[in-house]
Parts: C-alpha cells; structure tokens; sequence
C-alpha cells in the first residue's frame, strides 16, 4: 500500500504572536508539524506496518519545512518530497494546484493530510486536493480501517459520529482522536538522516492550468484587549435597572 502524506510546517501553538509592519514575525519562532498533520503520519505508519508498502511525505514550503519532514520520517515515514516555496505567494487554491502536480503520476492508494492548519484554520487544501486528483474524501476522520481495496471510516459530526465506507483511492484529513503521534526514537532520528528527501521548485512540475493565488492577505492585526468586567450591586430590580441602561449606553447592543 503507498500512502501519501501531505504536512505543513507551522508556528509552535505555544508561540506568542507578535506583528512588524502588519505581518507576523518569525525572529526566532520555533516551527512543527502541524498538529492535526501529526495525527496523519501517525496512521500513515500504522497502516504501513500493517498492509506494506510505503509512506511519503510532502511539503510546499520555505526551506526551513525541511526539518519538519525530517521529523516525520524520523517518526517512521519512508521519503520526503518538498517544494520551495521561498518567493511564491500562496493561499489554498494554488497549495492544492501544486500538490496535485506532485502527487498525480505517483502510485498511491491513500493521502492523508490534517482536518486543517493552526495558522489560517481554513480546512480547505484537502478537499481542494481531492478534487484536482478526481478521488473520493472523507474529512475529519477518527478511525479507519482498510481491507481489501476499501475503506471503513468514521468521522466527527458534531457530537455525532458517521460511518462512511469507500473505495481506494481516497483522500481523507485527520482528526484529534483518530491516534496517538509517536515520538521520534533516538535510532529514528538518526535513520532519518539518511532517508531520500526531492527537492522540487515549481518550475520542475507540469501544473494544470493557473496555480496563482486568488486571495491575498490585506490586513493582519490581533484581536482588542479584553476590559476587566463590571459587578453590579444592589438589589436585583436596581441591578437590572442599571444592567439594561449600561447595555443601551455603553455596549450599544439594545
């Protein structure tokens, strides 16, 4: 079974942010994996060790990415793909665009990626992959089970959970709760260092049609300061007397 894996490199979630001239700064930010991308490799190498084959991984990233792919296949991955993208901008659409001009002429029964990013949240890579290869999805999975060329899938709905069946190929985003990600092991670490890593560039793939971003970021800024809260004294019919004018006169929602 080849299984592919498509990660992003992201800001520490323990990282404060801090903004120069309207954009975030990276002076010395620690980067990781996604975490939601943690849960993908995780079930990628588990569904390695139990069906064969092999899992890659793949980036669309600066060059610093690299070391999250390290990570992954330090984690048990096979081989790491990476494009740089040092000068392009980019938003989901043409992400997809270039992962799909990875990932078509590759043998792959399987892709997973996480449910989404930590930076933008916008959960649509996956789903806009899936597209451009023409295969089935099924997102925020947390569970899956695959047994002679189809795949048995639950998924999160909400306080609910659906049970999906489907035929391989699939594309599937991962969810918290569909595994535990491993830790990568001192041997893993070192083996990794030694693991085949492709470095591409746009210009090494042959995309189909425009993979320009359509969007663009025109404002970035951190959300106001929280007041410190009111308590109100009295007794209670003065308490909402007072309650009802402040909501008219200072928070201006009646």
């Amino acid at each position: 079974m080849n299984i592919i894996v498509c990660l992003k490199q992201t800001f520490d979630t323990e990282e404060k942010i801090v903004l120069q001239n309207g954009q975030i700064s990276e002076d010395g930010v620690e980067f990781i994996i996604n975490p939601y991308d943690e849960y993908a490799v995780e079930e990628a190498i588990k569904l390695r060790d139990e069906h064969g084959g092999e899992v890659t991984v793949v980036t669309v990233g600066p060059e610093r990415a690299e070391s999250s792919l390290r990570t992954a296949l330090a984690m048990g991955a096979d081989k790491a793909v990476i494009v740089d993208s040092e000068e392009l901008d980019l938003d989901e659409y043409s992400v997809a665009k270039i992962l799909a001009s990875v990932i078509k002429d590759r043998e792959f029964d399987i892709i997973l990626g996480g449910n989404m990013a930590v930076d933008n949240g916008s959960g649509q890579v996956g789903a806009r992959l899936a597209e451009e290869l023409n295969i089935a999805q099924v997102t925020t999975i947390t569970k899956l089970d695959v047994d002679s060329g189809k795949a048995t899938i639950e998924r999160d709905m909400e306080g609910d959970v659906e049970v999906v069946e489907v035929s391989l190929p699939i594309l599937v985003t991962a969810q918290q709760g569909l595994n535990e990600p491993r830790y990568p092991s001192l041997p893993g670490i070192m083996k990794a260092k030694k693991k085949p890593m492709e470095r591409l560039t746009v210009d090494d793939l042959e995309i189909d049609g425009d993979a320009k971003a359509k969007t663009a970021v025109t404002e970035t800024y951190l959300p106001p300061k929280k007041e410190a809260g009111r308590i109100l004294s009295g007794d209670i019919p003065d308490q909402v007397k007072e309650l009802v004018q402040l909501l008219r006169s200072e928070a201006k929602v009646i």
